[in-house]
């Protein structure tokens, strides 16, 4: 059977085949600059690395910085060995809180740094965070981004924090290990990159004196602490006195507050105490500082609950009369007169879903950037910030 095609079908079709539509051009799209490839892992740091000692140019969260010290990076200064208990002055040598700041144009970055302590890790919390070297930098619009943690495993840590980074000078921060003390730090960058160590700044720190939270427990790296967090948010130096165990409101510790300049007082110290201790130690406390400093803000905070307190009635007893306690001495102290003193509540700084701590008692990540997000607007507040 033969069957005709209409010749307007026919023309058509070859019209169509022979003058298609003309293709959209995508506009030009600039590229960044090529980075330079990263090294590969595991390969030696490059003999010609150019290093740089961070004491020449000093760390944030380092408080004392005229008086004498046993070791340069210990939390403390040498007069306090004596005066508070052997434990927190043991503590005291962890550098937890400590920042580093510095400008680099380099595309890999390495590491040289000392442990004071060969014990890398603990139970609950990875070596990234009781011993790491935890990395920042500032993006385009200025905030604080994470760039990379190094992973000790060994007490000499000598390792390329990250390379192949997109060329370009930019601000950096590294935080310093947790729950492990450093007896030197050098940060190195490829031979011929610009680099400039960033003093300390000279705005007033937020001090923070409490606990193993405060201290860091269990967070994975030493920028997730609420303390950093805090830090980057308000963009302003923090200073961590918290002493795993032995945050106990003790007077020999508020002495040696009183001597350091803060824009803010945090006391975070009931997970270390019970409602008598509270009752006992909390109104001398504040006094103490008061006398010391009459104009900086006093943050009062109570404890966290243990997130399976909602299971267990006397952990969840002893939080509601350690709050009961903190509160009554709070509307003690405003009703003595008092001025610029504020509380945090505790029962939501690790959330509502019993999912912000490792152990019940210690916070995750998560953990930490809830209690950030309720400090943040009283820490504001006292700051005059918006």
């Amino acid at each position: 059977m033969n069957i005709r095609i209409p010749a307007l079908i026919l023309f058509c079709s070859a019209a169509l085949a022979a003058d298609p539509a003309p293709k959209a051009t995508a506009p030009a799209v600039a590229k960044a600059p090529a980075a330079a490839p990263a090294p590969p892992k595991g390969a030696p740091i490059p003999a010609d690395t150019v290093w740089h000692d961070v004491t020449t140019w000093g760390v944030e969260g380092r408080g004392w910085v005229k008086e004498e010290r046993k070791r340069w990076f210990d939390r403390l200064p040498a007069k306090a060995d004596g005066k508070v208990t052997p434990t927190v002055w043991t503590l005291s040598r962890d550098s937890a809180g400590m920042m580093v700041r510095f400008k680099t144009d380099a595309t890999s970055i390495f590491a040289k740094y000392k442990l004071l302590k060969p014990t890398l890790g603990m139970t609950a919390m990875p070596a990234t965070g009781v011993s790491g070297l935890d990395l920042y930098a500032r993006d385009e619009k200025g905030h604080w981004k994470w760039v990379m943690v190094t992973k000790p495993d060994k007490q000499n840590v000598e390792q390329l924090i990250i390379g192949g980074l997109t060329p370009g000078s930019r601000e950096y921060c590294a935080y310093l290990p947790l729950y492990n003390g450093v007896e030197s730090l050098e940060i190195g960058v490829p031979k011929g990159a610009a680099f400039e160590g960033l003093a300390p700044r000279e705005a007033k720190p937020i001090i923070f004196y409490g606990t193993s939270i405060t201290h860091g427990a269990d967070a994975s790296r030493p920028g997730m602490v609420h303390t950093a967090i805090l830090g980057r948010r308000l963009d302003m130096p923090t200073m961590n006195l918290g002493f795993s165990g032995n945050g106990r409101m003790d007077a020999a510790v508020g002495e040696l507050l009183g001597q350091q300049d803060a824009s803010v007082y945090v006391i975070d110290c009931l997970p270390n105490m019970g409602p008598a201790d509270v009752t006992l130690k909390c109104e001398p406390l504040v006094k103490q500082l008061r006398a010391a400093k009459p104009e900086t803000p006093i943050v009062l905070v109570e404890d966290r609950r243990n997130t399976n307190s909602w299971i267990t009635p006397s952990r969840e007893e002893h939080h509601t009369q350690n709050h009961a306690a903190l509160k009554a001495a709070y509307d003690k102290l405003k009703a003595a007169g008092v001025a610029k003193l504020y509380y945090i509540g505790g029962d939501h700084l690790y959330g509502d879903d019993a999912d912000g701590a490792t152990d019940g008692s210690h916070a995750s990540d998560l953990g930490f950037m809830r209690q950030a997000d309720i400090f943040e607007p009283v820490l504001r507040k006292a700051l005059g910030k918006k």
